[in-house]
């Protein structure tokens, strides 16, 4: 016999997980090729983040590798320039050389003796043979001369082909961190691109960061802000807005460490250009003592720098995507301050 199955209605159960499914999709990015699957919006400010930290702890590296970059740059320049003012002086030792070499060729024939019996002027010949002991002696000194002018030479080749060999190898590295940065970033900008164009504000914080621009509108430091410690903080606050561009040094941009650097420079102070150098370009002060102008570091590995404006506030720039910022000074982890 055949079997009459009534068709099953839209119950509970289907319309319970079409409903999960729509809840869902609230929280799922935008549907894109590139849109991973998240959790909620939560999760996904954490990877964002996190992918923007780790592009700064990388980009505090670049750094790091181009100052060394730059300073192989110089020193071998400096070596290869004195390496040929050396080639020049041996060149022409040599010629001396020659030249002196020849002379004796053409009198030196004879005994000496013989040469004095044979002279129809022994007095002339005595002074002769004096003349030809000194161009001996200077043979002699000059050969010297070029001994070691050879010796400094080789010496100084070895130490270019090392400068230039580091110097490549400080370029690979360069090459290595500049597509890990990009990496990382175009990671963040993957997972940005596919949310919704309120969630990816809740995600980069552009309501607090426009908050942050808005309060900070006529605010002025507090403290004994004078003399090269005004002019530092008068510089960055000149900075604020700008965007935050990794490996930037100014003036229209700046990473962490290129503004810290670039200010302190405004109050003729000279600070290393990385954050872990700067870390070391002072006297650490505790919590408590802090004043107007110190130098704030953040997480373990010390990659990211900001100044204290007083009042538990930080004026930095945060990452990318982000500007030059007015902050409060314990939004990220706090590992210490400098005052240079």
């Amino acid at each position: 016999m055949a079997t009459h199955r009534r068709p099953r209605p839209a119950g509970r159960s289907r319309t319970a997980v079409l409903g999960a499914a729509a809840g869902a999709a609230v929280l799922l990015p935008v549907a894109t090729a590139s849109a991973e699957p998240t959790a909620n919006l939560d999760q996904v400010k954490a990877k964002v983040d996190g992918l923007y930290e780790e592009a700064e702890a990388a980009t505090e590296q670049y750094n790091k590798v181009d100052e060394r970059s730059k300073q192989l740059q110089s020193e071998a320049g400096k070596l290869q320039d004195r390496l040929a003012g050396q080639q020049g002086r041996i060149l022409q030792l040599r010629e001396t050389l020659g030249a002196l070499a020849a002379e004796q060729y053409r009198t030196g024939g004879l005994d000496p003796s013989v040469q004095l019996m044979l002279s129809s002027s022994p007095d002339a010949y005595l002074s002769q043979a004096g003349l030809q002991g000194l161009a001996a002696a200077q043979q002699s000194e000059t050969l010297r001369s070029a001994l070691r002018l050879q010796q400094s030479i080789d010496q100084e080749r070895a130490e270019t082909a090392a400068k230039l060999a580091e110097l490549e190898q400080a370029r690979s590295t360069l090459a290595a961190k500049k597509t890990e940065i990009q990496a990382r970033l175009a990671e963040a900008g993957r997972i940005l691109a596919g949310l919704r164009a309120a969630d990816r504000a809740r995600v980069l914080g552009d309501d607090t960061q426009a908050a942050s621009r808005t309060a900070t509108r006529g605010q002025t430091y507090t403290g004994p802000a004078t003399g090269q410690v005004r002019a530092i903080l008068d510089f960055a606050y000149a900075q604020l807005g700008k965007p935050y561009q990794w490996g930037a040094e100014g003036p229209g941009s700046y990473d962490c460490s290129g503004l810290t650097q670039a200010a302190f420079r405004a109050g003729g102070i000279a600070l290393p250009r990385v954050t872990q150098d700067q870390w070391n370009a002072g006297k650490h002060v505790a919590r408590a003592d802090l004043q107007p102008g110190d130098l704030l570091f953040y997480y373990r590995d010390l990659h990211h720098v900001g100044l204290y404006l007083g009042n538990g506030k930080l004026l930095h720039a945060p990452r990318t995507g982000k500007n030059v910022e007015i902050v409060d000074m314990n939004v990220m982890p706090y590992m210490g301050a400098v005052r240079p």
